[in-house]
């Protein structure tokens, strides 16, 4: 296989920020999903897996972990397919309870439709997915329950957010003041040991240069464990910067509302020594000054 050809049966649906990247592995008749985006983009899912499905059925959809933007979709390609959806077992009780604070959807102010699962994914399970076998690892650190997902034959590792080109994601444990960089490093030293010559991204393109991205993240990992601050900042950013991109338009007054109730933004500014509000405004005016926000977003938010 050559270093960035993946097998015909494969396919990366790369999405934008606010969904994760779908992987459909295919066999002749069927087909698996893993991981399904955001509710906002229910509909651009719906036509992006039934178009790449090519008339086969998808049978079986597939969590690395159930934060919003990855599995979103989850209930309307259960519906429209009546697939099973198997994820991983910590996140069991709070799926069956519809436990959206255990499920981290409160606490992110992001949403995400009920959706029932039909088993689950063990770390150390062999899963046939798209005629290859895949083995589920552990991969704690972003998400306690998180799962990757390596295929030995073919030397591909669906990373999820374990492990990015640029980074890895937010370490959402760190915000309730549970210690978890070291889970990050820990997952960082699992993928190193294996041998991968393409990865698939929670988030964003491929890449074959894992070794670079491993430097990358470690570099990034630790600086967070020098300086939690920044990772703290880096936190409410990024769940500023999510829920602005799904409002897509908003008054600088609903935005604020809005964020600095938010579970982790209040305690992350907590932390920070500052109120909710003051901690979203000032991340709010960074983001504008870095042009990290569109010309809509901007002006909707100075005005």
């Amino acid at each position: 296989m050559n270093q960035m050809t993946l097998p015909s049966n494969i396919q990366l649906i790369e999405r934008g920020w606010l969904s994760a990247n779908t992987v459909l592995l295919t066999d002749t008749h069927s087909a698996v999903a893993v991981d399904t985006g955001y509710c906002s983009h229910i509909q651009q899912t719906l036509a992006l897996i039934d178009s790449a499905l090519a008339g086969r059925s998808l049978n079986r959809i597939v969590n690395t972990h159930l934060h919003s933007d990855h599995c979103g979709a989850n209930a309307a390609l259960q519906l429209r397919y009546g697939c099973d959806i198997l994820i991983p077992p910590g996140e069991a009780n709070a799926v069956a309870a519809w436990d959206e604070e255990a499920l981290t959807y409160l606490p992110t102010g992001q949403e995400c439709p009920q959706f029932s699962f039909t088993g689950l994914v063990n770390p150390g399970d062999q899963l046939r997915m798209g005629d290859t076998d895949w083995a589920a690892l552990a991969a704690p650190g972003h998400d306690p329950n998180s799962l990757i997902f390596y295929c030995a034959e073919h030397r591909l590792l669906i990373s999820a957010d374990a492990l990015w080109e640029n980074g890895f994601g937010v370490v959402f444990p760190e915000l309730d003041g549970i210690h978890a960089f070291d889970a990050v490093a820990s997952t960082l030293d699992v993928i190193e040991a294996l041998k991968v010559d393409i990865v698939l991204p929670g988030h964003g393109a491929a890449f074959s240069d894992v070794n670079s991205a491993l430097l990358r993240a470690r570099a990034r990992l630790d600086g967070f464990v020098q300086n939690p601050i920044k990772h703290r900042w880096h936190a409410v950013k990024v769940l500023c910067m999510f829920w602005l991109m799904a409002q897509h338009r908003v008054s600088c007054e609903a935005a604020l509302n809005h964020l600095s109730a938010t579970r982790y933004i209040v305690q992350v500014s907590a932390q920070l020594g500052g109120t909710a509000q003051q901690v979203v405004q000032q991340a709010l005016n960074e983001m504008v000054f870095k042009k990290q926000l569109s010309q809509t977003q901007t002006h909707y938010l100075l005005t």
